[in-house]
């Protein structure tokens, strides 16, 4: 099955909720980045995550960018997501592995760290954008979204996010759900919600028995009335291109310019997110350092 992202409100009005299938795009970030399991993990978390947060935005053109500056091993973790739900993600040391924790699973929480900061950038395509920043409660990424919703956009939120490797170290199952408290919402609703994610049990199993988003949303929210209210493809997509890394160098400055225009090498850009590269020579340099000129 494509991945898939389901969005959803209770028949009360009281609860929305997404949920997204992302094996396929977590896969392709595995293969672009050569990713080891706990990398994989992580990263494809942070990916599902961004896939819910994106499509919930409004206008074309708005993107959301998360941000996790952990003191584990791992480094940065970057995604962007478009308001389609379409994401690309980079992690600043792929390579790095750890131990299987004692109960099996894989250690993201100690690779991710169990400090620093997870930051949200929603570019709404106002004059500036939102952003919202929070310390990082444990690095398992899920605790640490729901932690965000309620700190900065002050809206009480259930995350479950999950990845499961295969043995070949690709991507079996990915994918995960977001579910939040509507204005209005009486007291006992997070209580109903509470009950119905702990009956439901740990999002990997849930996407071992069927990983159809609208099943999981069904499963967690089995004490819910659902409204499905649209059911859209989710793919990994990198918008760079040879003009975007053009405008990148240019921004560099004229004397940084200058510089590279003088190597006989020129210079290789790699794009961080799709690996893709583009070469540009002394002359081509020069010719971007004209029309900045003129600009």
């Amino acid at each position: 099955m494509s991945d898939q992202l389901v969005r959803a409100i209770s028949k009360d009005g009281f609860v929305k909720a997404a949920a997204v299938s992302t094996r396929a795009l977590t896969e392709r970030a595995r293969q672009i980045h050569q990713t080891s399991p706990v990398a994989t993990a992580a990263l494809g978390r942070l990916l599902a995550a961004g896939s819910m947060m994106g499509n919930e935005l409004k206008g074309d053109g708005s993107s959301v960018t998360l941000r996790i500056k952990g003191d584990g091993p791992l480094g940065t973790l970057l995604v962007v997501a478009d308001n389609e739900g379409n994401v690309r993600g980079s992690v600043q040391n792929p390579q790095i592995d750890l131990p299987i924790r004692e109960d099996g699973k894989l250690d993201v929480g100690g690779a991710v760290g169990h400090g620093g900061t997870l930051t949200v950038i929603k570019d709404l395509n106002l004059k500036e954008p939102y952003v919202g920043s929070v310390e990082l409660l444990g690095g398992e990424i899920a605790e640490d979204l729901a932690s965000y919703f309620v700190e900065s956009e002050q809206i009480p939120t259930a995350c479950g996010l999950g990845v499961l490797v295969d043995r070949d170290r690709s991507v079996l199952r990915a994918g995960g759900y977001l579910i939040q408290l509507l204005p209005g919402a009486p007291e006992g609703i997070i209580d109903r919600l509470e009950k119905g994610i702990m009956a439901a049990g740990p999002v990997t199993n849930l996407l071992m028995e069927n990983d159809d988003p609208e099943s999981l949303l069904r499963r967690v929210m089995a004490d819910f009335e659902l409204e499905i209210l649209e059911t859209v493809p989710v793919e990994y997509r990198c918008y760079c291109s040879r003009e975007r890394m053009a405008a990148a160098l240019v921004s560099l400055g004229r004397k940084q310019l200058t510089e590279l225009a003088e190597d006989p090498n020129g210079i290789e850009l790699t794009c961080q997110f799709c690996d893709s590269r583009q070469r540009f020579t002394p002359e081509e340099i020069r010719e971007l350092l004209e029309k900045a000129s003129e600009a």
